[in-house]
């Protein structure tokens, strides 16, 4: 499948083959080809912007991951202690342990300027907490997120022209840019009901 550009980090589970793998998947600044293992099911948990693991710098995964060794069908490794696997029902509580036991922290500059509140610091400061924080630049999010939106409404069948003019892109030749470097389609493909090649996930935020 084509792996659309995320500014979110993801933990990951998945089996193939009677095998569980675990991995830390870092934002990605582009879209890129993704091999997608036959008959494996995965599970992943997407974490907000500003949230972060402190043993896994997060600028050292954009467009990487981090593989978890020693995983089994029941648990796994995590900086140092044995933890079970999570699934859909017990997520939330799988988090919330993260939090208590210091595995996953949050900026709360970060998180302040992501809820509109402008913090008592520099500029050049908010720039390096955000880096920090989630591996990119806010402009790099910014463009992520516009391209991602851009693309959800073009699939649901709004001209690229009302397109361009909602979403502030200069003319059609900016946003074809933005479509190929962060969505890996063209609006004509992204208007392709049967695409040959299944996008990931690609939801409206």
């Amino acid at each position: 499948m084509t792996s659309i550009a995320t500014a979110h980090w993801d933990l990951v589970f998945w089996e193939h083959r009677g095998q569980v793998n675990v991995a830390v998947q870092g934002p990605e600044s582009r879209a890129s080809p993704a091999p997608v293992p036959e008959d494996a099911t995965f599970f992943g948990i997407s974490f907000s912007l500003g949230t972060s693991m402190p043993h896994l710098p997060i600028d050292r995964l954009v467009d990487g991951f981090a593989e978890i060794p020693d995983a089994t069908h029941r648990s796994f490794w995590l900086k140092g202690s044995a933890w079970r696997l999570p699934d859909y029902d017990n997520a939330e509580a799988f988090v919330r342990r993260m939090l208590r036991e210091g595995v996953l922290v949050c900026d709360p500059i970060v998180a302040a300027v992501l809820r509109g509140v402008s913090p008592d610091v520099s500029e050049r400061t908010v720039q390096r907490r955000f880096v920090a924080a989630t591996g990119l630049t806010r402009g790099a999010i910014r463009q992520i997120d516009r391209a991602r939106q851009a693309a959800v409404l073009i699939q649901d069948g709004m001209p690229t022209h009302e397109v361009i003019h909602r979403l502030g892109y200069f003319d059609q030749p900016h946003l074809a840019r933005s479509l190929t470097r962060y969505i890996g389609r063209t609006a004509t493909q992204l208007m392709d009901r049967d695409p040959s090649e299944p996008l990931s996930l690609l939801y409206k935020t």
